[in-house]
Formats: C-alpha cells, structure tokens, sequence
C-alpha cells in the first residue's frame, strides 16, 4: 500500500468524508460511525470549528480508507477505517494523540464496539474503557412502528414548512428552562441562524441533508410542537435521525413516537434497512429493538476502570 495523508479542509472535504463513510457503511457500524454523523454536526453551529484542521485523512491513491475527527468535542476522537485497512488503526490513534488539544481532560477515543482492530490498537496504547452509551436502532426488516397521531395535531407539509416556527419549536424543544423564544437567545445567533441549522437555508447547506424527509408535527393552533429530522441515505438504505425534539407541554402525548412512524411509513416504501435513534429507553418502547454500543476509551487512573465484560475487550485492571 501506498498510503497517504490529508489534512480536512472545511470548504472542500465533506464529499471526500461523506464518500468513505456511505462506502464502508454497516448496520452495526463496524467501520465507523454513519455519514450523517459528521456532516450534521459540520453544519451545526454548536460545532467549535476551531479545530477542524486537525481532523485527517489516509488515502490509498485518491481513495479514502481512514478518517479521522471530532463531532462537537475535539477531545473526543471517532475514526471511521476501510476493511481491509486495518495496519493504519495504531497510525490514526497515535496521530489523534499528539495533535488535538487534551484541554486538561483525559482524551477519549469513541469506538463502536465492532471497531477490533482500533480497540485492540487502543489497549495496547494503555486505553481502557471508561464508560459506554447505547444508541437503539430500528431494522425495518424485524417489526413497524404505527403508533397513531394523537387528536388535536396534523402532520406539516414538508414542502410548507414555515422556518421560524421550526427555529422555535428547536428552541423550546432543546432550551427548556432558559425562557422563550424571541430570536436571539443565543449570543449572535438569531432567527437566521437557527433557520440555517434547522432547514439548511445558508449558503452553503449541507450537501447531502433531505430537508425535505422531514416530519414536523403541528397543534390546533398551527404552532409546531415536535421536530423530527431526516437524512435519507439512498446508498446505505439508512433512516438517519436527527434532531428530534418534542415543544415541553406537548410530550408524553405520544408525538414523538407518531413522527417516527410517520418516518417508516414514507420511508419503508424507498427500502430503508436501518432508522437510528437515540440512548433514550423511549425507544426501546416503541419497538426499536436492535443497538450499537459506543465505548469511550480514554487513560484513566486504575480506581476509574469499570468492566462492561465486552466480548473481545479486556477491560481487567492490572
């Protein structure tokens, strides 16, 4: 192999990120963590841009086989690795390692527990994992969701969608407790902004969001009381969802779970394979019944180690 790196380039390499990730897609994301994942947050203004430039590339050629970033937090490092690719896992973990800022914090490598050869890589280095998260996925091929829209509320039309009433029921959605909207809660960031994250309507959108898969849930007033987003994956088959927020005086009324029904009756149809959802047991309860287990890995004293009894992972402490 002839491998070379590549450092990530804001306005240029998204296409690059978004080729390898939908090419070494899996179910259980053994390869690394679905497209929509870095894109998302690369749109989002709760992102720190500050260190984007730090993220990497390996590339075989022209073709991409490693990737290396952050999401929100450039002290916590995803990797997404080709099959077939696995020398380079030590590579990217020691090129993470002397080139983000720790910020004072032990650094945590964010591996799904399929990622073996980066996990192996990882505990040779001295990283142990520290902690876990359990993201609920739904196989369209085991089960449907049908839970009915509540009386009282209608589904939006996506093509209809009014933008500052989506930015609010983000808001009030998102903000609980930190009073209402008005358009500038957030210092330099107003209606603009919020329309620009929520719907993509800036100048530069995300490349490859379906603005248009979303399903946005409004009451007898007409105000919007639940958001739910999709990126639609033709490639993958894959329901990716993201953001999903319910207004707080409308939850526990079963929107949420109305939305994502919503979601696998238009989307069964196109052959979705996979809708992700979230850590929430809300999901479980509603028939989601599949799950990928994110490990943190980081150097932690001894007396920090837990034992999660993972297959494959020796979590053991000296």
């Amino acid at each position: 192999m002839t491998i070379r790196t590549k450092q990530f380039q804001l306005l240029t390499d998204a296409e690059l990120a978004w080729e390898l990730m939908t090419d070494v897609f899996t179910p259980d994301e053994c390869n690394g963590p679905a497209a929509p994942f870095f894109e998302y947050a690369l749109a989002s203004s709760w992102q720190d841009k500050t260190y984007l430039r730090l993220n990497r590339f390996w590339l075989d050629g022209d073709k991409p086989v490693g990737f290396l970033f952050y999401e929100d937090d450039p002290n916590r490092l995803h990797f997404v690795l080709r099959p077939g690719y696995e020398a380079l896992a030590g590579e990217m973990i020691d090129y993470g390692a002397r080139a983000f800022p720790a910020f004072g914090e032990p650094r945590e490598l964010m591996l799904n527990q399929g990622q073996k050869a980066l996990i192996e890589a990882a505990e040779a280095r001295g990283y142990r994992a520290v902690d876990q998260e359990e993201y609920k996925v739904f196989n369209f091929r085991a089960g449907q969701l049908s839970r009915p829209l509540p009386t009282g509320y209608r589904f939006v039309d996506p093509g209809r969608v009014d933008p500052l009433k989506a930015a609010r029921c983000m808001w009030e959605g998102f903000n609980e407790g930190r009073g209402p909207f008005t358009g500038w809660e957030i210092p330099g960031t107003g209606p603009h902004e919020l329309y620009q994250s929520v719907l993509g309507a800036s100048s530069a959108p995300s490349p490859h969001a379906t603005y248009e898969r979303n399903v946005v849930i409004a009451d007898e007033a007409g105000d919007y009381v639940c958001f739910a987003g999709m990126w639609w994956v033709e490639k993958n088959k894959l329901a990716y969802l993201e953001p999903l927020c319910t207004v707080p005086e409308h939850r526990h009324k079963g929107l949420a779970a109305a939305a994502l029904s919503q979601h696998d009756w238009l989307l069964r149809p196109l052959g979705a394979r996979i809708m992700t959802g979230g850590v929430s047991d809300f999901y479980r309860r509603i028939g989601y019944r599949d799950a990928i287990m994110t490990l943190h890995f980081a150097k932690e004293p001894e007396n920090a180690l837990c034992d999660f009894g993972f297959p494959g992972t020796d979590l053991s402490r000296d």
